[in-house]
């Protein structure tokens, strides 16, 4: 027996273990900045940190401020902007991207939770089918034993019907109870207790222990003891002792036999994991598809101005010369006026032009940043990656595009995990269908003494008599529930089967719209690939025309007018060759996501988009080459 004295180290050993434990838990907080690769669904050990279970588990911070790479590509006063710097700062700095993280603990949570027996609380988007609701897996511990421990006089000696139902969850579950107990009642006849009224003092205690295994099989242990003294007369013992031990068992053979059954929330919530691992793959193409636009829209934009510069440049030269042409006599006054509205209309294109551009590097800001900088806002963007240039390898044959894209877009596997969430409901709402049919068994022994002298000693033998079977019961049997017409199962499983045909022909439509997106890419690509060369072509002949209406203004064989309607001619055929080359990159980029090639396209690693920690630079989509104008390669 262990000393008086030995219990309080005992706890206060107990105590130092749990805080040990609660104290390297703290110490483990997770290693990357979000803490998103840590897994939740495994959930905290209990030992040596006993209390950890019951404690709260540290997050790592939430991170609001801009990652250090925004403020290091800013050299005085410009953001050297590269397509792949833009795609490191949006996996780094994105709110789109940060708010879609949250899903993949949130997956593993639902891991966890389900891991204990508890039902999936879903995740957006990703199917928890309402048909695995058609029962619960236990409704925790509860008694197993029929009879129960009362006074010495409470004890019959009788038999009766005996029924163990399933109890507990995989997690095992204890419970302690301890009372004290004081009761005074009068009584209209002596026969029975001898006494006008008797005053019983009653200590109690009780403890279980349940558990429910994946197969259906569920056990309880019950170990219940009393101590009472009563004021009546002619009782065997008084004060007495009462123990009781019991051990209990439940087998579904039917209904809730095996792992399905009782696992279908655990494999729900597996495959709910690989849904929003699916989900946030889709956030991230999505993203990178609007920073590639964004960024090409922004080197448009640029030479849109670069254009309205030229084109202005071009006019004012034009003014000049016919101003001086004027004051010689040579020249209308006329000519000098046209000329001088052709500068104001270049004056107002470029305003626009820049204008435009300026909004454009707004938006791209918001994009890269996760909160507005003064250094940011201040800067100008500098695009330093130039716009491709047709290819023929760039446009695939539609057989691959069309395998490629059923492969890999993610838009398609999410209805896939979904149809496997909905097989698991088809299965179990068909165990459902069965009857319930189960065994069970009881095994439980009771002990009783007096307790005349120490408490201890008379629960001792009590417990002696318990455990040595001295007065043992043994119980075992079958209990069959045959619901007659079982409509309500048969509906059940008639629903599953339907919200089943549902989504296949849901995942059909979505299978049709990405081949339709395949196909309109491809078409996209051909025709901006035409409308490429075409543009090039038509800025080189609008070129020579205006260089050759200048040489004939200059030799007196043409008019000012004349060469004013071939510049507004060039510039036309400049802008639309802006817009052609701007179309043709982001056709570039609508063919990488069609056929599910975004993130391997330009290097995207998945474990760098989860933490948010960009340490490889993605590779640039294309060997980077300029487009050409009029002869004269343009760089941004």
């Amino acid at each position: 027996m262990i000393g008086k004295t030995c219990w309080p180290v005992l706890l206060i050993g107990f105590c130092l273990v749990g805080l040990a434990g609660a104290a390297k838990l703290v110490a483990q907080a997770p290693q990357d900045p979000q803490g998103f690769l840590i897994d939740y669904s495994r959930g905290p050990r209990w030992f040596p940190g006993i209390f950890r279970p019951y404690q709260q588990q540290p997050l790592a911070p939430t991170l609001v401020e801009n990652s250090p790479r925004l403020r290091d590509l800013i050299h005085d006063g410009k953001l050297e902007l590269s397509l792949a710097d833009a795609l490191a700062l949006a996996l780094e700095n994105n709110l789109d991207i940060a708010v879609q993280r949250y899903i993949l603990p949130f997956a593993k949570t639902d891991v966890l939770r389900t891991s204990g027996g508890q039902a999936a609380r879903g995740a957006a988007g990703a199917l928890v089918p309402s048909g695995l609701s058609a029962g619960a897996l236990g409704a925790g511990v509860g008694a197993t034993a029929a009879g129960g421990v009362g006074s010495a006089g409470g004890i019959t000696g009788g038999g009766g019907a005996v029924q163990i139902g399933t109890v507990g969850t995989f997690d095992p579950a204890v419970q302690f109870n301890f009372s004290w107990d004081r009761t005074a009642s009068p009584l209209n006849t002596q026969v029975v207790a001898g006494v006008p009224a008797v005053t019983t003092y009653s200590t109690a205690y009780s403890g279980t222990y349940a558990q429910l295994f994946p197969t259906g099989t569920s056990y309880s242990l019950s170990l219940t003891g009393l101590r009472s003294s009563s004021s009546q007369l002619g009782l065997l013992f008084n004060p007495d002792v009462v123990t009781r031990f019991s051990l209990g068992f439940n087998q579904p053979l039917l209904s809730g036999f095996g792992r399905l059954p009782n696992e279908r929330f655990l494999m729900v919530a597996r495959n709910n994991q690989r849904y929003s691992q699916e989900a946030f793959r889709l956030q991230v193409i999505t993203t990178v598809v609007q920073v590639e636009n964004a960024y090409w829209d922004l080197a448009a934009f640029q030479l849109n101005v670069q254009v309205a510069e030229q084109s202005l440049a071009a006019s004012q030269q034009l003014l000049g010369e016919n101003k001086k042409q004027a004051e010689v006599g040579t020249m209308a006054h006329l000519d000098v006026v046209s000329a001088e509205s052709e500068v104001a209309g270049r004056e107002r294109d470029l305003i626009v032009a820049r204008t435009n551009l300026q909004m454009q590097e707004t938006t791209m800001k918001k994009i890269l940043s996760k909160k507005p900088d003064p250094a940011l806002d201040a800067a100008r963007i500098e695009i330093t990656t130039q716009m491709p240039e047709p290819r023929d390898v760039d446009i695939p044959q539609l057989e691959n595009a069309l395998t490629n894209a059923l492969a890999n877009r993610p838009d398609l596997r999410e209805p896939q995990i979904n149809i496997q969430n909905q097989d698991i409901s088809v299965s179990y709402t068909r165990n459902n269908l069965l009857p319930g049919l189960g065994t069970f068994g009881l095994y439980a022994g009771s002990g009783l003494q007096g307790n005349t002298s120490k408490l201890v000693s008379g629960a001792s033998d009590s417990l002696g008599q318990t455990f040595g079977a001295t007065f043992p019961e043994y119980a075992g049997g079958l209990t069959l529930s045959l619901p007659l017409r079982n409509r309500s199962a048969q509906a059940d499983n008639l629903r599953a089967q339907l919200e089943k045909d549902q989504l296949q022909v849901g995942l059909q439509n979505t299978s049709n719209q990405i081949q339709l997106e395949v196909r309109q890419a491809i078409i996209g690509l051909i025709q901006g690939k035409a409308q490429m060369e075409a543009a090039h072509q038509a800025v080189r002949l609008a070129q020579e025309t205006y260089d050759a209406e200048g040489k004939k203004l200059a030799a007196g064989v043409s008019t000012s007018y004349n060469v004013i309607l071939r510049q507004r001619d060039l510039t036309t055929a400049q802008y639309a060759e802006v817009q052609a080359v701007d179309g043709y990159s982001k056709a570039l980029v609508e063919m990488d996501r069609s056929i599910g090639a975004t993130l391997d396209r330009n290097g995207i690693q998945f474990d760098d988009a989860v933490t948010g920690t960009v340490t490889k630079m993605p590779a640039p989509p294309f060997s980077v080459r300029g487009f050409t104008t009029g002869g004269q390669t343009k760089t941004q």
